[in-house]
């Protein structure tokens, strides 16, 4: 009690005096400054960073073995062959998952579509499997989303898998509910498992008292609104919470799909009534996530980020595991107003610029351990608004003292120690135009020494247009009073012009004296990206033009097969002539594969040409299926198909493409309750081992196509490198891929060319 009486006589005595005013009024006006900085958005980056960088050094915690994941990497991807997996993969590894008795299962795979064989088998697993979470993404800005698997639809086993992603591209934020059209209401991916989890703990969701606001156990999950913490009028769509993830370095428990098919599980009760989630963690398929531990490690996979979220929600609801909260905005707007009150106060008091810059670091160092501790506790409490408040009001009272007692230089020496601190370039002219106050940053930036530029002005450094336009706009400012922000260019010592943006505002001390501080921002990489933007746009704009002029159909009819549906000869020339530009600039292989069906003749002889188009169609399928989304397979005329195969590591890589394709294509094709049973010949050119232009790789592999086929066939072969000096000098100028021979039926034509412009 005594003590608190001689704080309230402190404070009487410092309001009674004029300059206790004067520091009272500082703060007030510092802190005003602040809050409009902070809703204004301004200090969101450098909030957000600081969060990030304690979750960084936060201790790292227990891992949560109450959740296992199943990943799929790239190398389980090269063991099954393909991507996506076949439903029949799909459905053994949910089959062995069920085998150990989990709580529930994490399905973190899209299947909108069947992907045979073993679709069947697959909805059989879906039906017969009531703790089974499959994922949808629900359309938004971004996307158009993808459907669930209807069974999971119907009986109600799906969550969304969207995401929230801050401007800076990282996961902070976890949406647990979404109203879609104020109609369907759905809730997240992780928010299912974490519920179906919770469930067999007797704990289900409930309103929290005196709010709408989701309860599990003793756990409320706090909704975020749009200026909670260190944002500033984000999005608060859906029902968001802050996130509390885990460090990576803490990884969950994770089985292989090879192991978990193969039954290779060390510990047989790893995922016994656990939430076992399974997903992708393959670098090809880049489902990668950055959150705010993603300065020191590599970001995390979805499968991951779902991970940390469901841990997030039942470490909350069992362990009472803190969930970020954040301040109501008066207990904020009190708090940067009681360290602006620091700052103004012990530059009062210190007086002397180095005393009080050693007493700001103390209480910038107390701050900032004030708001790591709230933290640890769960709550995010803002610390670079009090921090800037804090310096600024130091500063404020700081010129004001060295002003009434005649210390300028001291004053100067002050505002250098501080602003130096401060990465942007920082000037501070007087009303002649001259600067007073630089800092290094400054120096830097234009080229010349802080001494060089000491009371000079633009026009000793500049040149004649740049100074002109840069004292035009300090003009403006002196003679409005208000602040002004300007862009422009400047060229430093070395040559180099920059693109910056200008803030330019007045200050008065408190002998009356006006001046000019601006801080420049380098804007150079932004207007570049503003101008390819722009650029880009400009050809999107021809673009949709010139395709609403012509009509999707008829593009579709120019450049495609009518029979299969394949691109025709023309868009596989176009596209192999790009794979070639791009394969000489990133200096990469491409694999050219001739593809001639054996005995397709004797099909249509003996079965008819609507059997013929439908084995067409069938082997067109086939081949499409069994390659890479960025392979590219096109029908040439007849029976003859290319293969086009971008950014091949190795020549094994091709033999392995071929012999997939051989064994794809000699399995008998069942139709109209037929079966036929045909092989194909291969011909194989390397780019540039066997040619750098079109025409020398589609001539060599034809040429090899008939080595194949001399060599009996179902075969292929690469081409022999002896041939090619005849290939020079013209002398496959004006030559097209090999031409059928005509005995040889065409069942469809293999290409309509129609004068239409790209």
């Amino acid at each position: 009690m005594g003590q608190g009486q001689q704080i309230a006589r402190y404070v009487q005595s410092l309001k009674k005096s004029k300059e206790a005013r004067r520091v009272w009024l500082t703060a007030s006006g510092v802190t005003g400054c602040m809050i409009l900085l902070r809703f204004l958005g301004w200090l969101q980056s450098a909030e957000l960073a600081a969060l990030d960088q304690m979750f960084r050094i936060r201790p790292v915690e227990p891992p949560d073995e109450r959740i296992v994941i199943v990943e799929i990497d790239d190398n389980d991807i090269n063991q099954i062959g393909a991507w996506p997996i076949p439903d029949e993969v799909l459905a053994t590894a949910l089959n062995r998952i069920k085998s150990y008795q989990p709580r529930a299962i994490g399905l973190d795979i899209y299947r909108e579509l069947p992907v045979e064989p073993g679709h069947k088998q697959l909805l059989q697993v879906l039906e017969a499997t009531p703790n089974l979470i499959g994922i949808e993404k629900v359309p938004d800005v971004y996307s158009i989303g993808v459907r669930p698997p209807s069974i999971l639809a119907e009986k109600q086993q799906i969550g969304f898998n969207n995401v929230l992603v801050d401007a800076d591209s990282r996961v902070r934020r976890s949406l647990l509910f979404w109203s879609v059209n104020d109609e369907e209401h759905k809730q997240s991916f992780a928010l299912s498992l974490a519920l179906l989890y919770l469930k067999a703990e007797n704990i289900s969701p409930r309103s929290a008292p005196h709010s709408q606001e989701l309860q599990l156990g003793e756990a409320i999950f706090q909704q975020l609104q749009p200026n909670d913490g260190g944002y500033a009028g984000v999005d608060d769509g859906g029902y968001q919470i802050l996130a509390n993830f885990r460090s990576p370095r803490s990884r969950f428990p994770t089985v292989s799909l090879t192991d978990l098919l193969n039954g290779d599980l060390k510990d047989p009760n790893l995922m016994r009534d656990r939430i076992v989630l399974i997903g992708s963690t393959a670098n090809s398929l880049k489902d990668f996530f950055y959150t705010s531990y993603s300065s020191d490690s590599r970001p995390i996979a979805g499968v991951e980020l779902h991970a940390q979220i469901v841990s997030q929600i039942i470490s909350a609801a069992l362990d009472d595991r803190p969930l970020i909260r954040v301040v109501p905005d008066p207990t904020e707007w009190l708090w940067i107003y009681l360290w602006a009150l620091v700052g103004a106060s012990l530059s009062w008091k210190l007086r002397s610029p180095s005393r009080a810059g050693g007493g700001l670091l103390v209480a910038g160092g107390l701050l900032v351990g004030t708001g790591y501790g709230a933290f640890l506790l769960g709550w995010w409490i803002p610390v670079v608004p009090p921090l800037v408040g804090l310096v600024m009001s130091a500063i404020a009272i700081t010129s004001y003292i060295a002003h009434l007692e005649g210390e300028l230089q001291k004053s100067k020496e002050f505002l250098h120690s501080v602003i130096n601190a401060i990465p942007d370039p920082i000037f501070v002219k007087d009303k002649q135009h001259r600067w007073i106050v630089l800092n290094e940053a400054y120096s830097k930036f234009i080229g010349y020494p802080i001494e060089t530029l000491i009371n000079q002005s633009e026009y000793t450094f500049l040149s004649e247009q740049q100074a002109s336009l840069l004292r035009q706009h300090d003009d403006l400012a002196f003679q409005t009073g208000i602040e002004q922000e300007s862009e422009g260019e400047l060229t430093n010592a070395s040559g180099h012009t920059y693109q910056i943006a200008t803030k330019r505002s007045l200050h008065r001390d408190g002998a009356g004296n006006l001046f000019l501080v601006g801080v420049i921002r380098d804007i150079t990489h932004r207007k570049r990206m503003e101008e390819e933007l722009r650029r880009t746009a400009a050809e999107l704009v021809r673009s949709n033009a010139e395709l609403r002029q012509t009509g999707n159909q008829l593009r579709h009819i120019a450049y495609h097969d009518p029979l299969t549906g394949l691109p025709n000869r023309k868009l596989f020339q176009e596209r192999l002539i790009q794979a070639i530009e791009w394969a000489a600039q990133n200096r990469q292989l491409i694999g050219l594969l001739f593809l001639d069906l054996d005995g397709f003749k004797s099909v249509n002889d003996t079965l008819g040409h609507p059997i013929g188009d439908l084995l067409l169609k069938a082997v067109a399928q086939r081949l499409t299926g069994c390659l890479r989304a960025s392979d590219t397979v096109a029908r040439l005329g007849g029976d003859e198909f290319v293969v086009i195969l971008p950014a091949i590591p190795s020549a094994d890589h091709i033999s392995t493409v071929a012999e997939k394709i051989l064994m794809t294509l000699s399995k008998p094709f069942l139709l109209e309750d037929k079966a036929i049973s045909i092989t194909t010949s291969i011909g194989v050119s390397i780019y540039p081992e066997h040619g750098e232009s079109m025409e020398i790789l589609i001539v060599a592999a034809d040429q090899a196509m008939y080595r194949a086929k001399e060599h009996g066939k179902n075969r292929y072969e690469f081409t022999q490198a002896e041939p090619f000096s005849q290939l020079t000098n013209g002398a496959i100028a004006a030559k097209e891929p090999h031409d059928p021979d005509p005995s040889t039926p065409t069942n469809q034509a293999a290409s309509v060319e129609l004068p239409i412009s790209q």
